[in-house]
């Protein structure tokens, strides 16, 4: 499945959706610094993509970036909100929480 989509990327076709399949493909494969590269572009060409700034965090805190993690997860919440995403809101609260008693 990567390797497809990294073939629509090199073709020109990027777009916010394929950057998170990207992002989704790479954190689960266990390569969160290319999970984080691609989530990061994902929610540069959509600031409002709330389960893009959940695996942003994801992967930040994969790769022992903690302080990142929670600006993702705080960016996602707002995110969240706005669009009405109820589901991604609770879970990047329990994430922040997690964080906090860490």
């Amino acid at each position: 499945m990567l390797e497809s989509l990294e073939k629509m990327l090199a073709a020109g076709k990027d777009s916010a959706m394929l950057r998170f399949g990207l992002g989704k493909g790479y954190l689960d494969a266990g390569d969160a610094p290319s999970a984080a590269f691609h989530l990061r572009r994902c929610v540069e060409q959509d600031p409002g993509y709330s389960a893009a700034w959940k695996l942003l965090g994801k992967a930040h805190q994969a790769s022992g970036d903690t302080a990142s993690a929670r600006l993702a997860w705080e960016r996602g919440l707002v995110a969240a909100r706005q669009r009405g995403d109820k589901q991604a809101e609770k879970e990047m609260q329990v994430f922040l929480r997690k964080l906090d008693r860490a």
